[in-house]
């Protein structure tokens, strides 16, 4: 779908390109072309069941684990092309790091958790993964409060503090983009705001993308937004363009609240 605003758009970082989605005989999502532009926070929203977290899925091909799902189309990032049959999966979801709605930390100290990707992704001296687990804690704002705990169980942080660790974990592996579907829905006011000042502050290093059912979350920390509606992309464009003066009926209806 062709943007209206005249804004001049930044890099894009990720090219989709007629991408289909189906479960079996049953279509989730498309046939949906659009681009994601690089340093920004691109909101997905949309009702239940319309293909935001499909969609979202696709672009580390995380569909890939469903036996049932079948995907045609193209995901491009920075040009190359993630479903290409030598492109290995588990590399695509290195560079395009996943945040989801329920905090899912490892029974493992708070060091290991953030550590493990890196253990996994190249030998890597003692103090250089000490390093790394540093500085992605401190981009997810978490250092600060468990900088003298880091060998204690990641599951006695609050559910906030998990969801911020989960985060430390997805960035230790300095991926490009970041997808996080619905990564505030389980948490109070109060973290939900923290999660949200950390996805501001992420948006200037790195790509996200994010699913929420939140209308004024999405206004509030989004630069572009997609609406979904029965696994369609019925409109996209920058965000104040889609809550002020959207050009879809559809579009209008959703964001003020005459449907949901």
């Amino acid at each position: 779908m062709e943007r209206t605003s005249t804004t001049p758009p930044p890099s894009v970082k990720l090219s989709i390109r007629d991408l289909q989605v189906s479960y079996g005989s049953k279509r989730a999502l498309g046939p949906i072309s659009v681009d994601i532009y690089e340093r920004n926070v691109t909101a997905l929203i949309g009702p239940s069941g319309c293909g935001k977290s499909t969609f979202l899925r696709s672009l580390n091909r995380m569909n890939d684990l469903v036996p049932s799902a079948q995907i045609e189309g193209s995901v491009k990032l920075d040009g190359t092309e993630l479903y290409g049959a030598q492109v290995d999966p588990v590399g695509v979801r290195r560079r395009i790091g996943m945040v989801f709605q329920q905090s899912n930390p490892f029974p493992k100290s708070i060091a290991e958790n953030v550590a493990y990707g890196l253990k996994i992704e190249k030998k890597l001296q003692k103090s250089e993964i000490r390093d790394r687990v540093e500085q992605a804690l401190r981009r997810s704002a978490l250092w600060e409060e468990v900088k003298d705990r880091l060998d204690e169980s990641a599951l006695r942080l609050s559910g906030g503090q998990q969801q911020r660790l989960c985060i430390a974990r997805a960035l230790a592996v300095n991926p490009d983009v970041l997808l996080m579907d619905e990564p505030a829905s389980a948490l109070d006011p109060i973290a939900t705001a923290r999660i949200e000042q950390l996805i501001h502050e992420l948006s200037a290093s790195v790509t996200v993308v994010i699913v929420t059912h939140n209308l004024q979350q999405a206004a509030r920390v989004s630069s572009y937004t997609a609406f979904f509606y029965l696994g369609d992309l019925v409109e996209y464009n920058r965000t104040e363009v889609i809550f002020r003066n959207p050009s879809q009926e559809k579009t209008e209806e959703y964001v003020t609240g005459k449907f949901g």
